[in-house]
Order: C-alpha cells, then structure tokens, then sequence
C-alpha cells in the first residue's frame, strides 16, 4: 500500500509523523513523506523518502516567538502587537499554497493521506479531491472538548474550545477558499475540523488517555475515530548518549534542562541562572542546548552542556526534568517517571504546564517571569518525595513508545484495507 504524509512545523511536530511512517516502511509499504525544508534531512537520516514544502520553520518560529513575548510583556501596545500579528500571518498564503501544489502530486493513487496538525486543512482538502482517507495525528486534544483546561468547568472549556476552534477557521478560510476552488471542491461552510470529523477521518491521538481523564468517556460518540495510541517518538539515539551517561554514572543523578527549539532570549544568563540554582541545591544540571547557544558554558563541574541527548535513555537516570512544555517532551518526562518543571513560552506549552500541575507531577511557569529565586523555590518544590512517588505513579499508566507506534500503524493500516473493500 501507498501512504503519503505531509508534516509542517519543528522536530517536535516532524516526529510523530515520521515514527509512524518508518513503522510503515519497515512493514513494506510505500511511504513518501512531505516535510519544511530544514527538516528533510532529519527525516531522510530516520530512512525515510523526504520532500520539501513550504518554508523552512526557524525563522517562522522566531516570529510566533516574538509574537508571544510581546503580547505578554506589553500586550497594551496594540500596534506593535499588531504588526507582529501581521508576521506571523503573512506567509500563511505561500505555505499554504505550497502544501496543497505538493501534496496533490504525492497523494495520486495513495491509499491513505496522513497529516500532522499544524496546516492539517489543506491536507484535509487534497484527500477530499482524491476521495482518499485521511488521518490525523494530534500531539494535544485539538478537538472542542470540557477536559484540556484545568482552570474551568467542562462546559466551560467546551465552549472556550468550540469558539477558538471557529475562530480558526474563520482566520484561515480565505486560504481555503482559494483552494477548494482550485482543486474543484465546493465551497466549505463549517470548520475544516468538523468536516474532517463527519467525514469519518481517523484522528489520531498521539498522547495518553491518562494525560487528559474524562477525555475517552467524552469522544465516545465517534466511535473509534479519536483513538489514543500515546506519544510518536523514534528514540533516535545521538551523539552524546554515551559520554552523557558515563558523566551521569559519574555523580549523582542530575536535573536536565532543555528548550528544544525555542531558542532563549540570553543564553549566557540563562546558564548562569541554572548553575547559581544548582549550586544553591547541591545538585547537577545537564543542560540541552537544542536551538539555543550556550557558548559560554562556566568552568563548573556541577554543570554539563550538550546539543541533544536522547530522552527515552537519559531522562529516566535524572533526578528531575525541567524544560518548554512541548508535547514530546512532556511525555519522556512522563514516560521516565520523574518531576517536571515546565517554563513555558507559548500558550500550546502552558496547557501542557498546566496538566503537569494537574497530575501533581510537577509545576510550571512562564519562562519569561523566571528569575534566580522562582527558579530555586520551583525546583525545590519538585524536588519533594511526594512529587517522585506522583511520577512513578504516573509514569506506570503510560504507553510504551514502540506500543504506541506499532498501535498508529495498525490504525492506519486497518483505514487503507476499509477502503479497498468493493
């Protein structure tokens, strides 16, 4: 069979995907899979066929970056806020005109059209014209649901979530106009989210039920089309494992930090601020730099710098995990069994904060707001028995990482062999 995946935004959104692809290749099948520029070779090192759309993610993700940080810091500045509303929407047109140019080449005679969820909708669009099934994969209850905000009552956050879902679709539906119109379809009249929906898409949920409880007994009603498989990762190895592990068998276990691909404002204080807290708590940190910079790494034996490390195999030798919130990310953390601190950036990465609070795993705040003192008494708090014994708990209800690919292939699989019957 012939499967064809299209995945727009950082590692952390590639990933998933990919994990699920590479299951398909090894399983025989055909995989093409579409990907931003910076990313393909990521995706060819993983041994997958890779092409490039739309435009390479750092510089876009620096403009959401300070899009946020501005509409935290000074949000009463509506036209500095404004202007930069602006950047982030103003290659939306190119992308997504690119994705579907793409995409309606790769997605002839495929059995199956998988999408990540960022620019899932012309995706959505390009199985519509070819009257192919569509599956999604979801890193965070990206559906209207009463479960993903802590803070409100489930019917609350059902309609908080039902209105930003319209709200969605009505910022984009000027792109997706122009393309239904090209590809033939007819004018879309509700939200690409509902339509994907009621058109019996599988919509995959690469996160734990454990993670969001109430959510299953929710989406009951959909009989199986919001199925939770667990977090996609490939656990690629790296580099560095290796000298990691014997600095950490080395001393005791340390407390990792990372940002993945967010890149931090002030590197050098942002390392001095983690070895002050550190020394303060006579503990290590191992430190991933990911997007960031840390040329000035100090002459510390309490502190280790790397690129990247895998965490599948380093986070569970850790005392504790302190990092942005992303969805991979958090679930290593849980995965592992150990606290988390989240200090989160974007609004995405708070609600993973917020659920880390909710499962009393861990704590979060805005890293922005993060100083020496907060920085110290977070980490202390985490550093509590009972937040350890919380994230053993925690960490025995979640999916395996190779059970939770080999579940999403056989999704996929069992949605192409439905379509082939006559």
């Amino acid at each position: 069979m012939k499967f064809v995946l299209a995945s727009y935004g950082s590692r952390g959104d590639i990933e998933p995907s990919a994990a699920v692809g590479r299951e398909l290749l090894r399983r025989g099948h055909e995989v093409r899979m579409a990907v931003p520029p910076d990313l393909v070779s990521f995706v060819e090192e993983a041994g997958l066929p890779a092409v490039a759309f739309g435009r390479g993610t750092g510089a876009w993700l620096d403009v959401h970056h300070n899009f946020w940080t501005r509409f935290f810091r000074s949000a009463w500045k509506v036209h500095e806020l404004r202007k930069s509303w602006r950047e982030v929407w103003e290659p939306v047109a190119e992308i997504w005109q690119d994705i579907d140019t793409t995409l309606t080449a790769l997605a002839d005679d495929a059995d199956v059209l998988i999408t990540g969820l960022v620019f899932e909708e012309p995706a959505a669009n390009v199985a519509e014209y070819y009257g192919i099934p569509l599956a999604t994969v979801h890193y965070y209850p990206a559906r209207a649901n009463g479960q993903l905000l802590t803070l409100l009552p489930a019917p609350l956050t059902r309609c908080a979530t039902t209105v930003y879902e319209w709200l969605g679709w009505r910022w984009t539906k000027k792109f997706e106009d122009v393309q239904r119109r090209e590809l033939g379809l007819p004018k879309a009249v509700k939200p690409a989210s509902r339509r994907m929906a009621q058109n019996g898409s599988l919509e995959i949920q690469a996160y734990d039920e454990a993670c969001f409880p109430g959510l299953a007994a929710e989406w009951a009603k959909w009989d199986g089309q919001r199925p939770f498989v667990g977090t996609l990762t490939m656990e690629l190895p790296t580099d560095a494992d290796e000298e990691v592990a014997a600095w950490i068998a080395a001393g005791t276990p340390p407390i990792y930090f990372g940002f993945g691909s967010i890149p931090v404002q002030s590197p050098a204080d942002t390392l001095a601020m983690i070895a002050d807290a550190c020394t303060r708590l006579g503990v290590r940190a191992l430190v991933g730099a990911g997007w960031s910079h840390f040329d000035a790494v100090p002459d510390a034996d309490h502190i280790k710098v790397v690129n990247t490390v895998n965490f599948s195999s380093i986070f569970p030798t850790c005392r504790a995990v302190v990092h942005h919130g992303a969805a991979g990310t958090t679930a290593a953390g849980l995965r592992a069994g150990v606290p988390t601190l989240v200090l989160w950036t974007w609004p995405d990465q708070s609600l993973w904060g917020a659920r880390i609070s909710h499962l009393k795993v861990g704590t979060a705040r805005r890293f922005s707001a993060t100083t020496l003192e907060t920085l110290v008494d977070d980490l202390r708090c985490i550093l509590a028995p009972e937040y350890a014994n919380r994230a053993r708990e925690i960490s025995r209800q979640m999916t395996k990482p190779a059970e939770s690919v080999a579940a999403a292939a056989d999704l996929v699989e069992n949605l192409a062999l439905r379509n082939r019957v006559p």
